[in-house]
């Protein structure tokens, strides 16, 4: 859900239902490297309330595509983590550990 001014685009905040500080501050960690952003920040309203606030003001832009934007970047580096683990396991499990020295075997 979006809570922000009609008349200024560029300062929202949104409220994300059933997510955690995990979620929060990887999007605040994307949102900070956008140079369009000239703040953001997130807050949990009560520990027992599964909420997270994010409050996004930008340069002009309005914070609705930024926020989207900065999702999309967060599934890039999140593949990219994933693809990078799963060549390591791969090369691992074919014995082609770093240096091509052989550290414990996996069953």
């Amino acid at each position: 859900m979006e809570h922000g001014s009609y008349s200024d685009p560029s300062k929202a905040t949104f409220s994300f239902v059933d997510e955690d500080h995990t979620f929060a501050n990887s999007v605040r960690f994307s949102l900070n490297q956008d140079p369009r952003v000239s703040f953001c920040g997130y807050s949990i309203p009560h520990p027992s309330d599964n909420r997270v606030n994010i409050r996004i003001q930008t340069t002009g832009d309005p914070a609705r595509e930024v926020l989207i934007d900065a999702c999309q970047d967060l599934m890039v580096m999140c593949q990219h983590v994933r693809g990078t683990f799963d060549k390591a396991v791969s090369d691992f499990k074919k014995g082609k550990t770093r240096k091509g020295k052989k550290d414990m075997d996996v069953e």
